[in-house]
């Protein structure tokens, strides 16, 4: 849960995630997820998502609000651990993620045509980002298609944070999503929010229990 994916440091922040998706059916019908979560990164890089798992994109359990399940996702490069955090059941899982390999990248379809054009500059949420668009066209027959269909994708990323702001990815086969970052705030957040909480019971999967790093105490350990 590195938000983009890499470790970066002297860049706190806080912020609300907002995820929007729409699907429109054959018969004109429009179905619209949303979804939202809180996320935070410290100076030393560490990360923590805060999620309900009631609807992602497509997917939607059959619970109320107040049944859903809500899970913490603490990403720590210090110490090379990540922390899962289920508050309904009151338990965290701790794994180490030292030796674990890059995520596949995803292939585009063969024989597509792919553009992309800068969008320039612009304040969003009062932080300037640089936007990008890329446009992948699939051609007629590839997948059976009998019109062009194309791929849309805008995104704007805020050098100051390194961190997309705002994307926007528009799938004739899927739908469309939306990912905004509002409510920013660039003070260091609570050194208390990258740690799971003391009274929770750890529940460590066979994966989390190899490995001798990821075991050493939080550096702010020390200081209570």
């Amino acid at each position: 849960m590195r938000f983009s994916g890499k470790t970066v440091k002297g860049a706190p922040f806080t912020a609300t995630v907002e995820t929007i998706f729409i699907q429109t059916l054959g018969d004109g019908t429009k179905i619209t997820r949303q979804s939202t979560a809180t996320i935070a990164r410290d100076s030393e890089g560490r990360t923590r998502r805060e999620q309900t798992l009631g609807a992602l994109g497509p997917l939607t359990a059959d619970a109320t609000a107040s049944e859903a399940p809500k899970f913490v996702f603490i990403h720590d490069p210090v110490l090379d651990v990540e922390y899962v955090v289920d508050m309904q059941r009151r338990t965290v899982n701790k794994k180490s993620f030292a030796h674990r390999p890059p995520p596949p990248q995803p292939e585009l379809p063969k024989n597509t045509n792919a553009k992309q054009e800068s969008l320039g500059k612009q304040m969003i949420e009062g932080i300037e980002a640089e936007g990008t668009r890329s446009v992948i066209t699939i051609p007629i027959g590839q997948m059976g298609n009998d019109r062009v269909i194309e791929i849309v994708s805008e995104q704007w990323f805020a050098p100051a944070l390194q961190e997309i702001i705002l994307s926007k990815h528009r799938d004739p086969r899927f739908g469309e999503n939306t990912y905004r970052l509002i409510n920013i705030n660039r003070r260091e957040p609570d050194a208390a929010l990258f740690r799971p909480p003391a009274d929770f019971t750890p529940s460590e999967s066979p994966a989390g229990k190899g490995g001798k790093r990821g075991r050493g105490r939080h550096p702010d350990d020390d200081n209570e």
